[in-house]
């Protein structure tokens, strides 16, 4: 069996980016993949500004406090003043505003006194230092600087700085495709009754849900039986329309498994053994020259290989950077059953107790019990030669967030 990280490896050493991309609308691109690299195109600021409301004036008038000088005029946003300041004299300014050059402070309005005799005379309470509450032309960004990498993905955060960059459109990379379906007799589509000896398909609605919110166009071939004439004709499918191919069960070595059986025929498996729990049976290869990885059918093995194992290798392919996960040391609250041999995922709750990061079991930790993925907010990473966890042992955690949670 591979390890976790050799698997990963292997799966980033073989896949390589799609090549198309496209031009979006900034609006569109939330969560879109950047295909070319992008500098600023202007400087940012674009003039030295105010950053708060008050009074600009020359920083040697109001070297101590309780000065007191004229005011000559104001500087709105958008409106600047045109005027010199001389010794004695101070503007009104408001946030945002263009800072005139021969100022060089900005006073907020809180630390002065307005003459109620005569409104120009105006007291400041507090000294003034040199470049204070100045906001300097090209302190953020400055024309070439480098903003965003190729590979990057964009978030709502990232589109506002690109319309401050004044940048309309953006080269994306197109939006990957893939292909997903369960496999066995088992199951049954929700919606629909069931026998006793049957479960309803939740692998299916995970990894859709996980895919949509990748930005991925899904190509949702339902379910399979285990009939191995159907799975060969999905695969057919799905490779002919789709970059990658997600399934779920069918991966194992019980008789009924045809998964592998198929993708031998058809393709080539890389590797289908993961030291790893939940998820040993996990397969990856190519059918027709697409990628394809092979998840095992208990819904917490699915949905944990695909966070560790897939995604890595599917983000790859959508050209978006390779970026560690978070990972943060907590302190075990209480034991952790584990046995040496491979990498254990367990759910947890990460607390924050008297300071410290505690960490506690979400609960069963079965594979098939989507409930503790549900009711925990963190993986337990238990490292694979690592045995049972005292109550006050140091692990690392990884935050569940998307698109998992």
């Amino acid at each position: 069996m591979l390890s976790v990280r050799d698997a990963v490896q292997h799966m980033l050493d073989s896949v390589q980016p799609i090549s198309e991309s496209e031009t979006v609308f900034i609006a569109d691109a939330v969560d879109r993949v950047l295909a070319q690299a992008i500098h600023s195109t202007v400087d940012i600021p674009s003039y030295d500004n105010s950053a708060m409301d008050g009074y600009a004036m020359r920083a040697d008038d109001v070297a101590t406090p309780q000065q007191t000088l004229t005011l000559v005029g104001q500087a709105l946003a958008g409106h600047p003043f045109r005027g010199t300041l001389q010794a004695g004299e101070c503007i009104r300014i408001m946030t945002g505003a263009e800072v005139p050059s021969s100022a060089s402070a900005v006073i907020p309005q809180e630390d002065t006194v307005v003459d109620a005799n005569r409104s120009e005379h105006i007291l400041f309470t507090a000294a003034a230092k040199d470049g204070q509450n100045i906001r300097r032309h090209g302190e953020e960004l400055k024309i070439g600087a480098p903003v965003f990498a190729a590979g990057h993905r964009f978030t709502p955060v990232d589109i506002g700085l690109l319309a401050s960059l004044g940048i309309a459109d953006v080269s994306v990379h197109r939006r990957l495709t893939v292909a997903l379906f369960s496999t066995g007799d088992e199951l049954v589509a929700p919606g629909h009754s069931k026998r006793s000896d049957q479960i309803y398909d939740s692998n299916r609605f995970v990894l859709h849900a996980m895919l949509e919110r990748l930005g991925y166009q899904v190509l949702n071939l339902g379910l399979i039986p285990d009939n191995k004439q159907e799975i060969a004709d999905a695969f057919m499918v799905a490779s002919a329309r789709a970059d990658a191919i997600v399934c779920s069960g069918g991966v194992s070595v019980g008789d009924a498994d045809y998964t592998k059986q198929v993708i031998d025929e058809l393709g080539a498996v890389g590797f289908w053994k993961v030291a790893m729990k939940p998820g040993k049976p996990f397969a990856f290869g190519k059918v027709n020259g697409t990628w394809f990885f092979g998840l095992p059918g208990n819904p917490v093995s699915a949905t944990v290989t695909f966070q560790q194992l897939a995604l890595p290798a599917l983000k790859r392919l959508a050209g978006e950077r390779e970026q560690d996960p978070v990972l943060i040391q907590a302190i075990a609250g209480e034991p952790l059953k584990k046995r040496p041999g491979r990498a254990d995922f367990q759910r947890g709750i990460l607390r924050l107790e008297k300071g410290e990061n505690r960490v506690y079991s979400a609960g069963a930790q079965g594979s098939g019990m989507l409930s503790s993925l549900v009711q925990g907010n963190c993986l337990i990473l238990l490292e694979q030669d690592r045995g049972h966890v005292e109550a006050g042992e140091t692990v690392v955690v990884q935050l569940l967030s998307t698109p998992i949670k």
